[in-house]
């Protein structure tokens, strides 16, 4: 047999999302350099280093689809945990004006290293607020030292609260400014290459904090340099209104007109789309972030999901930022979709697998990397979660083990790895400073909630 780099064997099952869905008992997966090799069944080859997956439910790598994750620097700030999504935006803004370039450094590291031992392998983040430059540049030194494969979105805001628009003039741009720094990221960082561990993506925040004109000019920008386009849409009824008072139309079709009705796009929430709307999604094949945990928290409504898959829409998983959801664990986050999805359509809709599959393969379709990421196949990368079974939280869960790890729980990975390498082992980070971290975060987070 060949003899490869990294072997998972002995797993009780290995979920591999191939085309038929497979999972394998007492089974193995190869990994050669950072790639899946091979997958089986019973004795496993030979290789440099061995992971025993005994008791334990092995899976592609969760993928988070939509987060800001320097928002974990106000991560349940008080004054803004009652009112609406526009209450705690208006409380929030003026704390995040105060951001500096260690203070997204620090907030990055720690929300990846949070990400990871929640089982995500993959994680995208839309960093809209942008008071100072170089945010983004160290989001992506952050993320190459915590190593998730990271697709970061140059987020903005153009339309201040003298234009019309909800956010204060501190932490707005120019459009030009805008659009010259996204350029200019792309050149820099964006990974044309399979596998690649850093995307670029562009990301106007919302219908309520930026131009049609700079929605307009970013969708053809992302075309000419082709990389994807991401913003917020349909996320809550007060959006509907300010759209159709503002630009006389609902949300999507404002979208359209901007000319983001196309697959290079998704979008975050998708909770309040009709009818005729899910269908031009599906149609375009936009992909929707569904976040479930901030959709309770904010009591914004519950995402048609079964309606939008049925369309074609592809539906991933994301976290959302700290100040709306406050915990970056995207099992939970999974759960949390597969239990929203039965309470919205009844308890014989939305099973485990059917969550599972939102957080790997239609996770990879929204990044747009369908096939590189969210499956256990030869050829795809070798970004894996290994899920300890056994103990009180799985006691009698003999019959359906997937259905027992996502219905039961809380479960953490036991080892989480990322293009081959192993980010955590055992429950924990294999990286050496956490504490030292730790405590740069919580200065930063102490200095901007206290100016």
């Amino acid at each position: 047999m060949e003899h490869f780099d990294l072997v998972i064997r002995n797993a009780d099952v290995l979920v591999t999302m191939d085309a038929e869905r497979r999972e394998l008992s007492n089974s193995w997966i190869g990994v050669s350099g950072a790639m899946v090799a091979a997958t089986g069944v019973g004795e496993a080859p030979t290789a440099t280093e061995v992971i025993d997956a005994r008791g334990c439910l092995v899976t592609p790598g969760l993928i988070n689809t939509h987060h800001h994750i320097y928002q974990n620097l106000t991560r349940a700030y008080a004054p803004s945990l009652r009112g609406t999504l526009f209450h705690w935006l208006k409380t929030l803004y003026p704390l995040w004006a105060n951001l500096d370039e260690e203070a997204v450094y620090v907030s990055t590291w720690i929300g990846l290293a949070e990400l990871a031992l929640g089982g995500c392998t993959t994680t995208m983040d839309h960093m809209y607020v942008h008071p100072r430059p170089g945010f983004i540049d160290a989001q992506i030194v952050a993320a190459n030292e915590v190593g998730l494969r990271f697709h970061p979105t140059r987020g903005s805001m153009s339309l201040s609260e003298k234009d019309g628009g909800l956010p204060p003039d501190s932490v707005v741009q120019s459009d030009d400014d805008i659009l010259a720094d996204s350029e200019r990221l792309v050149a820099a960082y964006h990974d044309r290459s399979p596998h690649a561990m850093v995307s670029v993506a562009l990301a106007p925040c919302s219908p309520f904090s930026v131009t049609p004109q700079l929605m307009t000019r970013t969708a053809e920008l992302a075309e000419r340099l082709d990389v994807r386009l991401h913003t917020h849409l349909a996320e809550d009824v007060a959006e509907d209104e300010y759209c159709l008072s503002t630009f006389g139309c609902r949300p999507v079709e404002h979208f359209e007109s901007c000319g983001w009705g196309s697959s290079r796009s998704w979008v975050a929430h998708c909770i309040q789309p009709n009818a005729a709307e899910v269908e031009r999604l599906g149609r375009w094949g936009t992909g929707a972030a569904h976040c479930p945990s901030s959709n309770l928290i904010l009591a914004a409504g519950m995402a048609p999901v079964r309606e939008l898959r049925a369309a074609g829409v592809p539906v991933g998983i994301g976290c959302d930022g700290s100040s709306s959801a406050d915990s970056a664990h995207l099992w939970t986050e999974t759960r949390n979709a597969m239990l929203l999805g039965k309470f919205r359509n009844g308890p014989g809709h939305m099973s485990a697998r059917d969550a599972l599959e939102m957080a790997t393969l239609d996770g990879a379709r929204c990044l747009g990397r369908a096939g590189e990421i969210g499956q256990l196949t030869p050829g795809a990368c070798a970004d894996i979660a290994i899920w300890p079974l056994g103990g009180i939280r799985m006691a009698g869960a003999h019959s359906d083990p997937i259905e027992g790890w996502l219905r039961g729980g809380p479960f953490n990975p036991r080892d989480v790895i990322v293009n081959g390498q192993r980010v955590v082992r055992s429950g924990e980070l294999t990286l050496s400073n956490v504490d030292e971290m730790l405590a740069r975060h919580a200065t930063a987070a102490r200095k901007l909630q206290l100016l």
